[in-house]
């Protein structure tokens, strides 16, 4: 065994990051951050980033490490929290990971991507044919490679299609063996104890902490946030400008949102976002410890 990974997740708003920062410093641990939009420098108001105070209690990393405009994904962070994990364990301190990211926590417990690389070359080709000749002939050269059927592929959605025909053509296997191939694959973070823990609050408090967050992101500045990173690019990084907070303050800088509903309706997209990431937790990830917090819950118990 490696050694031992804390994971602490939860929903939006239910108190991360105090009580991360507090179990690190009870801990001697240093903090790995799993939340995607993080990474990114300038995104700070609408993230609720760690201040640099927070940041100074405890060590923190994979944040502020791309540009706005340039994405992450998922293989890029795996490779940067395994350099992360290793440094730390390597100086002899306890490793937490938090965040509420699903898909990036799921790498710390399964493999994620499959090491399958398409080629600009090959990604443009087949997004050309599906311009000229439609979703239907994709699927049928997909048919054609894979003889045995193509699984629960959703063959009336364009983008799973596209990659798949990619990932078949790029790697010369049907969908078939490229699944299987998958689900024997080890996850990134094999041979490391694991330890899962979910952080809950009762729904009415939770919401009441939501609604607060929100005002508090709008009197703190997060209208001349977006501004800003509306400047320096940020619709050329479509997850991160589709984020909840931004993609509304985007809409009303663009007239399509009255300012006065600015709150209202990124609070009413944040509690949708809780009800997604509670049932991804509950099936995506192990069952690991669940700690209902209230109030000033302390770090004690967390693990």
């Amino acid at each position: 065994m490696k050694g031992t990974i804390h994971v602490l997740t939860g929903p939006t708003a239910v108190g991360k990051t105090e009580l991360a920062l507090r179990w690190a410093e009870e801990n001697n641990a240093e903090i790995v951050s799993c939340d995607a939009l993080l990474f990114y420098r300038g995104m700070d108001i609408g993230t609720a980033k760690p201040t640099a105070a927070e940041r100074a209690r405890v060590p923190h990393h994979l944040i502020d490490v791309r540009d706005a405009a340039t994405g992450m994904d998922v293989t890029e962070y795996v490779a940067e929290a395994q350099a992360a994990v290793a440094d730390i364990a390597a100086r002899g301190r306890g490793i937490l990971v938090a965040g509420g990211s699903g898909f990036y926590l799921k790498s710390f417990f399964a493999a994620v991507a499959d090491g399958i690389t398409v080629s600009p070359e090959l990604r443009a080709e087949v997004t050309a044919k599906v311009e000229r000749e439609g979703l239907a002939a994709l699927v049928a050269e997909l048919r054609g490679l894979n003889p045995a059927g193509l699984g629960e592929l959703d063959v009336a959605n364009p983008r799973r299609v596209t990659r798949a025909l990619e990932r078949c053509r790029a790697s010369g296997r049907t969908l078939a063996e490229l699944a299987a191939e998958f689900a024997a694959m080890p996850g990134p973070f094999a041979g490391w104890d694991v330890r899962c823990t979910r952080l809950e609050r009762e729904p009415a408090e939770l919401d009441q902490r939501v609604a607060q967050r929100v005002d508090a992101m709008i009197a703190d500045g997060l209208v001349a946030e977006v501004e800003r990173l509306r400047a320096a690019g940020l619709e050329r990084n479509l997850s991160a400008s589709r984020a909840i907070g931004y993609r509304e303050t985007l809409a009303m800088l663009d007239g399509a949102l009255p300012r006065e509903g600015l709150a209202a309706e990124i609070v009413k997209n944040t509690r949708a976002l809780v009800k997604k990431q509670r049932t991804w937790f509950r099936t995506q990830l192990p069952a690991g410890h669940r700690v209902v917090a209230a109030g000033g819950a302390t770090a004690g118990g967390l693990f």
